[in-house]
């Protein structure tokens, strides 16, 4: 999902009332320790408070002190305010996603076959219940029984109505769906408070949100820097008084928060929650802030070719038979053996062999006949039939092994018909008979549409694209080639999988994944991003630190380009907020000492009416500018397809250079206003 089709997704409204609310409650010390540079704002802000009464009755502009106190609260509101904004927006969600739990019920079955009638909570792992059309799935879990259509718009938002069934890679479903059709047995795969449902609500709640470690390492940054220009502003206490300036407390506290970064500090839990929630808008659960950040510092990505680089959807299309073989002899072979592959290619074979008129009644052969599923270790399925004789189809190396180990031999032509079917972009399973390779099945796939031009944009970021397949290295070339990926891997297995992503991190570099099955668990929880297929096995879910609900396996590049938005747009502003600072330190600076150093006349090039209102007029627009970038930090820095330094430069040139000049205009207007009421 692109990030134009996220921003045309309706959004929920929230409550005023509610972001107030959480903006007053970020006053709070304990949570404003979290935010040091708006820590020391919020001790500025009592300090001008405390000293305006003081103010008052000696006869000094006790106003002057009010008015930067309210000023600075203002600042510190406006960025609790933010974060509040942020999390407001995510518990929108929550609530809605809450009353779907609450309203959850279910038919238990019991030992004898008879359903009871009981809460959701009281559910199980290895519970089984009942679900008819019209009811909601109470829990996480797979199908065992069935098959229907459910609309899963409740969690993913998608109102499409997708197919689920037992025995296939679509066998997942998760609670607060609804049954459209049929009726379903599901076991449950999750206790309470494990669900998906459970860990979205914990997630867009932000309860307990923790920072990443590049959020705690900025915030030491803009601690470090907050104790700079303390110490710069100490410093000008005594050269004040040697010159012979006057200079207050109100005064210095003002120029004090004018220099620190308060918009970066202010805005930075935004841009985190944020970033989160515009992962949740994807349809992508992260089980942490940290798996959202470290998708945009991805540097390998390992994908899938089937479902991610291709439409998934393969089709046999082809009987090729070996020398000496007819074709429907592998055409009868190959339906034998897949009369009980539940696989959606299994069931093409079946398909295909009865369009080209396959004998109806061979499949009574099978009757009685011990059937073989596929394994991923042997990468065969096939079946032993009553007759005696044993059947297999599989990878082409699997299927070579097994003839020798039968005491057969590999036909002459059985390599040139692989690889004719590879040529063609096809992938080859061959079917054997006891001692004899019988010929090849050929699976045809599609590459998606517009997936070079993806891979392409990753490239010009310096992310490197793996493709990970059980093709052959011919097959895999070919589509490789095609895709346009970086590197490609065939024949993989899970083992391969996983000493891939340990070589790559060996290298320093972070590595994503993408996976749906109980053999991608090693190599989902070895990546440093680990997507799991909302449909896939518990076990994949479980190992990943990022869950996809739509299904699609192709999310993981949304994933990298979410998270990749989230670091540029702390970097903007981290850029706009030191360069901010930059800017006021000359506006200000200038007007305090120019009249006793006139050397600096030369820099006061802004005109300032007074001190006084110069300083009113930065505090002012260092409040104002935290809630004039809030809809920015939400919304996030659109992402171009770049390498690192040219975002650099890009961050410099535009908020960098924005930054810089944009207080001068700002703070003289405010300066004009201010001198007409003083």
């Amino acid at each position: 999902m692109s990030h134009t089709e996220l921003a045309k997704q309706p959004r929920r409204s929230l409550p005023i009332g509610q972001v107030v609310a959480g903006a007053v409650k970020g006053l709070a010390p304990h949570l404003l320790a979290r935010n040091p540079v708006m820590a020391v704002v919020a001790i500025g802000t009592v300090v001008c408070f405390g000293l305006t009464p003081v103010a008052f009755a000696q006869g000094e502009n006790g106003g002057f002190a009010l008015t930067i106190a309210l000023l600075l609260l203002a600042t510190v509101l406006f960025a609790t305010g933010a974060e509040s904004l942020a999390e407001s927006r995510g518990k929108a969600h929550a609530g809605a996603l809450r009353k779907t739990k609450g309203e959850l019920k279910a038919a238990k079955l019991n030992a004898d076959g008879t359903t009871s009638a009981v809460t959701a909570d009281s559910l199980r792992k290895g519970d089984r219940v009942k679900v008819v059309a019209g009811e909601l799935i109470p829990a996480d879990g797979d199908i065992v029984e069935g098959a229907a259509s459910i609309n899963e718009s409740a969690v993913t938002g998608e109102s499409a109505p997708v197919l689920r069934e037992a025995g296939t890679d679509n066998s997942g479903v998760s609670a607060g769906t609804k049954v459209l059709s049929d009726q379903l047995i599901i076991e449950v795969s999750a206790n309470p408070g494990e669900s998906l449902l459970d860990r979205m609500i914990a997630l867009v709640e932000g309860a307990s949100r923790q920072k990443t470690p590049s959020e705690l390492a900025l915030s030491v940054l803009l601690a470090m820097l907050t104790l700079v220009f303390l110490i710069v502003v100490v410093t000008l206490v005594p050269m004040a008084a040697f010159v012979g300036v006057e200079t207050s407390t109100v005064m210095l506290v003002a120029l004090l928060v004018c220099l620190i970064p308060t918009t970066i500090g202010g805005l930075l839990p935004a841009i985190g929650i944020a970033g989160m929630e515009r992962a949740m808008r994807a349809n992508l659960v992260a089980k942490s802030g940290k798996a959202v950040e470290i998708a945009g510092s991805i540097d390998t990505l390992l994908l899938d070719k089937t479902g991610t680089i291709t439409l998934g959807d393969r089709r046999a299309t082809e009987f090729a038979p070996c020398q000496q073989v007819s074709r429907d002899k592998v055409r009868d072979a190959a339906f034998l053996t897949s009369l009980e592959d539940p696989t959606p290619e299994g069931r093409s074979i079946v398909a295909l062999a009865t369009e080209q008129g396959v004998d109806v009644q061979l499949s009574e052969e099978a009757d009685g006949a011990t059937f073989e599923a596929f394994s991923a270790e042997t990468r065969l399925s096939g079946v032993d039939l009553t007759s005696g004789k044993k059947l297999r189809k599989g990878a082409p190396n699997a299927i070579a092994e097994w003839v020798r180990t039968q005491g057969g031999d590999i036909p002459s032509d059985y390599n040139q018909v692989i690889e004719r079917i590879s040529r063609d972009g096809a992938t080859p399973i061959a079917v054997a008979e006891d001692k004899q390779v019988l010929g090849v099945v050929a699976l045809s796939d599609v590459i998606k549409s517009g997936i070079a031009e993806k891979f392409a944009e990753l490239r010009a970021m310096g992310i490197k694209t793996v493709m990970i397949t059980g093709d052959n290295p011919i097959t895999a070339s070919a589509i490789a080639a095609t895709a346009g990926v970086d590197d490609y891997i065939a024949e993989a297995t899970p083992e391969r999988k996983l000493a891939l992503i340990r070589e790559e991190q060996a290298s320093g570099r972070l590595v994503a994944m993408v996976g749906d099955g109980t053999n991608d668990a090693p190599a989902l929880a070895q990546a440093d991003l680990g997507l799991a297929m909302n449909s896939g096995t518990q076990a994949a879910r479980e190992a990943a630190n990022m869950v996809d609900l739509d299904s699609d396996p192709g999310k993981l590049i949304s994933a990298v380009e979410i998270g990749k938005q989230l670091l540029v747009t702390r970097g903007a502003l981290t850029t706009f907020s030191l360069a901010n600072d930059v800017a006021k330190y000359f506006v200000i600076l200038p007007a305090l000492f120019a009249a006793s150093f006139p050397a600096l006349g030369v820099l006061d090039v802004m005109n300032l009416h007074s001190p006084t209102t110069a300083v009113l007029a930065a505090v002012l627009f260092n409040a104002l500018i935290i809630p004039a970038l809030i809809p920015f930090a939400l919304r996030g820095v659109s992402v171009k397809a770049a390498s690192a330094t040219v975002l650099l430069r890009r961050n410099l040139l535009i908020y960098g250079l924005g930054g810089l000049l944009l207080p001068f205009p700002a703070i003289k207007l405010f300066d004009m206003l201010i001198a007409l009421f003083i």
